[in-house]
């Protein structure tokens, strides 16, 4: 429906041009009136509307004054202008301004319907110009930004270009999103959510494919400091919440300063999404900060001696599990698993070969303990069940949780004991790890048992969380740390597992009643004296 607007200092016309023909018949809704050319010009230009109905001569302000000034303001609407004989020579003003029709009063019911008729056309018309006009820039928008991310551009941008497809700024960073959302629904909309923005006209970033990945390219300090905003959010539980952590993973590339270099971006998002495979499940996003460490460990070399990924080394750990399986030993199980897992992680660029690697694994391994217990039936998954699985699955976690599961299964299946032995294995393991990133609902599945449920038996037999066992243990070894003097704080706080050494002095004082410093002054030794780390470690 358009709009339509009518100015006369008569009541009596006013109400006539609402009556005279059927507006809404034609398309048209009046959005507002005026009764002189001072209060018309201020409505025009809130009101925006596709059709003025206009008088000459109008107090305070005359008509051809009114259109002049809204033109001048950037009004484009149409305009009739209405006027007698007499008042022609104003029209003629009025036609200056760009005013293409005139209607003398008294006002013809068929010349006005002719006229608004025409005018409805022309109208039309504009929007579909306008609209075959935005979907040709919006093609070529996406291309030109394909062709960035993909380096194939190889055309200078104007500014003039720049501006068309909102690429004016100077800072621009691709993420890569892997899964859905929200089945259904839109990424651009829901990633909008995330961020928290509207993202109206595509101003804070831009949803692209290339092949078949979806490319996010944040633009500007406003849309970089967003997803520093969200990456920072995604370390919180509460976010969590709100996608799907099995499937939902995002990678993201350096920030650079010129379309032209896009691309660069680009790449480092990609050589970060293959990694995926390889990160816990805890991990949900994985940025270029990571990649000098990465392209290090791709210049170091490929395994240490005895590990492979030939067909040769297959039936080895298929023999150390099953004598596992066989003495009922989960946490030798476990040991091996985690082997496997720092093992197989030293070869980023052979993932088709690990997931056949491990295929095999689980193929011999059941062969094996089906030939030793050929009267026990072993809960094993089918061979078609288990080989779908690990092909299909993004992560080397979740073959290997499967994995796991199954093993523990088959002891059940055997004889094997329950939870008494299971917590100690589990507080073995901590005592083993609690400097790495450990998090109950990641290694609950090695233990074949659900985060809840171990953390119920955990609480019960132990008498505290398995959160509160893990902070004892850290903070134990930073006193032990602390006693040598011979590290920074921040540095014990990196070798007991925090990240953070403003969490580390929370949870030290929180345990020990006072902070490192002055633990390490209350044992006659001089306090550290730079507690405070530098920049690069408070990143």
């Amino acid at each position: 429906m358009e709009t339509l607007f009518i100015a006369d200092d008569e009541n009596a016309i006013r109400e006539g041009l609402k009556q005279i023909i059927d507006w809404g018949s034609l398309g048209f809704a009046l959005c507002g009136e005026a009764s002189n050319g001072k209060d018309a010009l201020s409505q025009i230009l809130t009101l925006n509307p596709d059709l003025v109905l206009l008088d000459v001569k109008m107090p305070l302000l005359h008509g051809t004054e009114v259109i002049r000034l809204a033109r001048e303001a950037g009004f484009e609407g149409k305009c009739i202008i209405l006027s007698g004989y007499a008042d022609f020579k104003y029209a003629q003003e009025a036609i200056k301004s760009g005013v293409r029709f005139y209607l003398t009063k008294p006002i013809d019911e068929d010349e006005l319907l002719e006229t608004v008729t025409q005018i409805r056309e022309e109208l039309a018309q504009a929007k579909e110009d306008s609209s075959h006009l935005s979907a040709y820039k919006n093609k070529a928008k996406i291309t030109v930004l394909q062709e960035l991310v993909e380096n194939t551009f190889h055309a200078s941008l104007s500014a003039e270009d720049r501006l068309t497809f909102g690429l004016s700024t100077d800072r621009y960073q691709v993420a890569l999103c892997e899964g859905p959302l929200a089945p259904g629904r839109s990424l651009t909309e829901d990633f909008a959510r995330l961020l928290q923005v509207s993202n109206r006209d595509n101003t804070l970033f831009d949803h692209i494919q290339t092949g078949n990945r979806d490319v996010l390219l944040l633009k500007g300090e406003r849309g970089l400091h967003k997803l520093a905003d969200l990456l920072e959010r995604l370390e919180q539980d509460e976010i969590r919440e709100k996608v799907p952590t099995d499937t939902f993973f995002l990678a993201y590339g350096r920030p650079v300063s010129r379309p032209e270099d896009i691309h660069l971006s680009y790449e480092d998002a990609a050589a970060l999404l293959d990694r995926r495979f390889f990160c816990p499940p805890e991990i949900l996003a994985i940025g270029f900060e990571t990649l000098p460490q990465m392209q290090k460990e791709a210049a170091s070399p490929a395994m240490e001696p005895a590990f492979s990924l030939s067909p040769e080394t297959v039936p080895i750990y298929a023999e150390r599990l099953c004598d596992c399986l066989s003495s009922y030993n989960r946490r030798m199980t476990v040991d091996i698993m985690q082997e496997l897992a720092h093992a197989l992680e030293r070869f980023p660029n052979n993932i088709p070969h690990i997931r056949l690697f491990l295929t095999d694994l689980f193929l011999q391994s059941k062969e094996k303990m089906t030939h030793h217990y050929p009267t026990v039936t072993l809960p094993f998954a089918s061979n078609s069940e288990a080989i779908d699985f690990i092909q299909k699955s993004s992560c080397l976690y979740e073959i290997l949780r499967f994995l796991s599961e199954q093993f523990e299964s088959v002891m059940g299946a055997l004889g094997s004991s329950a939870k008494d032995t299971i917590l100690y294995d589990v507080l073995f393991y901590i005592d083993h790890h609690f400097r790495e990133n450990i998090k109950l609902e990641a290694i609950a599945p090695l233990f074949g048992y659900n985060s809840a449920y171990l953390g119920k038996i955990f609480t019960k037999s132990v008498g505290e969380s398995f959160n509160a066992y893990v902070d004892h243990k850290r903070i134990d070894f930073s006193k032990e740390l602390l006693l040598e003097n011979s590290l920074k704080v921040y540095e014990i706080a990196e070798q007991a597992g925090y990240k953070n050494v403003d969490y580390f002095h929370k949870k030290f004082r929180k345990y020990v009643g006072m902070s490192p410093a002055e633990f390490r002054k209350g044992h006659g030794l001089t306090p550290d004296s730079a507690v405070t780390p530098p920049p690069e470690k408070m990143a």
